[in-house]
């Protein structure tokens, strides 16, 4: 093709758009329609706890909208990291909805479910052939750390989205995929350059990202030879070169060396031009190929199990001594747990004061405190839930009543916005494998399974 066009909803499932945008976009002819469907930015607890980060009632909403498009325009619909993690019951929960949006609606399509969830014994075989290497700081995959992990993902790249639409499928739902991938694929799959399909890719997997004002709605991309152009359907955007060339270092250790699978994407030399108020031309991106196909993995781990609770004071002279107030805190809540047979190994607690330096602890360069109150959220994480809501209640009490000098208030020294003030989380995960594997090609480790729907 000579230009391939696709439209991208959102940056995820069920952060919502304008129905007006989905009608313009689609007014402009694509030949696809999609949306990433998560991330790893919410952290582990959903790979962990096999959940969504976005509510049924949301993403429901916005792939009925989708789903309805496709189906009249007789394009392919792709929801990439299904689910927000991309694990099996994150697939298979998008799965069961588009099947409940088809029943209600009447829709028939050819659906293809591509799974990305990773078999301990097949990763452990992976270890031993020495297929496997560490990223950032991690240490080197082993079976401990294997049959540890909750959960354990592959990446896919493009491959199985055009395996998939290869086979038939109109609805295609992935597992967890690099967020360029299910549009890079299919643009390839057209005839595009690698190097512009990729960058493509890239300006579609957060929605209207590259526009101002930035809110979740839709973008629009037609990839063509040498160069794409970027545009969002709603009238109230505008794509500017700066808001372009600003999204392209989204998400990356480098802000022009984007590491894909099967390659590397350079947009050092990348052009931005405005070829009018509302869209944006982009040139001179390059893309080369991989020596070594290679596909990321995540997993997860339990770390334990936690609960938390949330206060604040604006007792001046509490505040004007609070780093002592705190040490003393912790000291009292081990003796406390101590004494009712709770070691220190049994669980962490962390405080966070918010109004000094709740976001960045020891991290923060302002050191003096300026605000007249400080809000607090104190964590426990525990060995068991019980340990966890045993050691919380009673760093809620010695916070609530210990003393200070100076002291003028007799009773409560915080205010708890909420009853019940402590909130049980449940399970708490901690990411234990981000490592890359060799496979023998880039479909083995992403089964694909079709259905008439």
């Amino acid at each position: 093709m000579n230009e391939y066009r696709m439209l991208s909803t959102s940056g995820i499932l069920g952060y919502g758009y304008a129905e007006e945008s989905l009608k313009i976009g689609m007014s402009w002819e694509p030949h696809l329609i999609g949306c990433d469907g998560g991330s790893t930015d919410p952290g582990p607890y959903y790979l962990g706890a096999g959940k969504s980060f976005v509510s049924r009632l949301s993403a429901k909403r916005d792939l009925r909208l989708m789903l309805q498009a496709a189906v009249a325009a007789k394009i392919p619909c792709i929801i990439g990291t299904a689910g927000g993690a991309g694990g099996a019951p994150h697939l298979q929960d998008t799965a069961a909805l588009v099947r409940e949006i088809a029943r209600e609606e009447g829709l028939s399509f050819r659906m293809a479910l591509i799974h990305s969830e990773q078999s301990k014994p097949s990763l452990e075989e992976r270890v031993r052939l020495g297929q496997t290497r560490p990223l950032a700081k991690m240490n080197s995959l082993d079976a401990e750390t294997i049959n540890r992990a909750e959960r354990i993902v592959g990446m896919m790249g493009p491959e199985p989205f055009n395996k998939a639409l290869d086979g038939g499928a109109q609805v295609i739902l992935a597992g967890r995929s690099s967020d360029p991938a299910q549009w890079a694929g299919p643009a390839i799959r057209a005839g595009i350059p690698p190097a512009v399909a990729w960058y493509a890719g890239k300006m579609l997997e957060c929605g209207a990202e590259p526009s101002v004002p930035k809110e979740p709605d839709n973008i629009f991309i037609r990839a063509r030879e040498d160069h794409l152009v970027c545009e969002p359907p709603n009238p109230i955007r505008r794509s500017t070169p700066l808001a372009v060339a600003n999204f392209a270092l989204h998400e990356n250790s480098s802000p022009i060396h984007h590491t894909e699978p099967g390659g590397l994407l350079d947009t050092s030399a990348c052009l931005f031009e405005a070829i009018s108020d509302r869209a944006v031309k982009v040139s001179g991106m390059t893309w080369t190929p991989a020596e070594q196909y290679t596909v990321k993995l995540e997993g997860v781990e339990r770390a334990g199990y936690r609960a938390i609770t949330v206060c604040g004071t604006r007792d001046p002279v509490l505040i004007g001594q609070i780093d002592s107030y705190l040490e003393t805190h912790r000291e009292k809540v081990r003796v406390k747990a101590a004494s009712f047979g709770v070691p220190p190994e049994d669980y962490t607690m962390v405080v966070r004061t918010y109004g000094k330096d709740g976001v960045m602890a020891a991290w923060e360069p302002v050191k003096a405190i300026t605000s007249h109150e400080l809000g607090f959220v104190i964590e426990v994480v525990g060995r068991t839930q019980d340990i966890a809501n045993a050691v919380l209640a009673m760093a809620r009490t010695s916070m609530l009543h210990a003393d200070f000098p100076g002291r003028l208030c007799k009773e409560g020294n915080m205010a708890f916005p909420f009853s019940p003030s402590d909130i049980e989380l449940g399970p708490m995960f901690r990411f234990s494998i981000f490592h890359v594997v060799a496979p023998r090609d880039p479909y083995e480790m992403f089964p694909i399974e079709y259905e008439t729907v």
